[in-house]
């Protein structure tokens, strides 16, 4: 397997976590924001761990907020933001350090259906101005049906969703 041209075999467990950190973002069902931190901190998160320099992360984390339409939350915790807020600073989150591919993990799962729909345009907007993959494991039919392939698994089996194929 490759990621962002670099292969993934071979390498210490030390070395798959650095290659994870640039090139691969993460969403989850529930957001794993830091509560004690505003949007725009938790942004910066990744990028400060990084060794971005403090401005340099304040600014691309202040970018990816407008972005997700959240200019005037970011000085917000979470616990200030809606369900909906809290998701779309997690993808922000995700996006900072520009990954080849994000990984996303029920994304909208604990959002009611109009949230998961913005959550949903949002995603396919990025993945597709980024030029950008994006693997997602979901429940939605809203959002699978904005995939370019879609895989079920269904009694323990992983099979085309338009074949019914089995894939190994």
């Amino acid at each position: 397997m490759v990621i962002g041209g670099e292969p993934v075999h071979g390498r210490d467990e030390t070395e798959l976590g650095q290659l994870r950190n640039r090139t691969v973002g993460f969403v989850f069902q529930f957001h794993h924001l830091l509560r004690e931190f505003s949007a725009l901190e938790n942004v910066m998160m990744p990028l400060r761990i990084a060794g971005r320099p403090e401005e340099a992360a304040r600014s691309r984390a202040a970018e990816l907020l407008a972005r997700v339409g959240l200019s005037a939350r970011m000085t917000h915790r979470p616990g200030q933001l809606s369900g909906g807020e809290q998701q779309r600073t997690a993808v922000a989150r995700a996006l900072a350090m520009d990954p080849q591919i994000l990984l996303a993990d029920e994304p909208s799962g604990n959002l009611d259906r109009m949230n998961a729909e913005m959550l949903h345009e949002l995603l396919t907007e990025v993945v597709n101005d980024l030029e950008i993959g994006m693997v997602v494991v979901t429940h939605s039919r809203s959002l699978s049906a904005r995939a370019n392939r879609v895989l079920l698994l269904e009694g323990g089996q992983l099979s085309n969703s338009e074949a019914n194929e089995v894939v190994v």
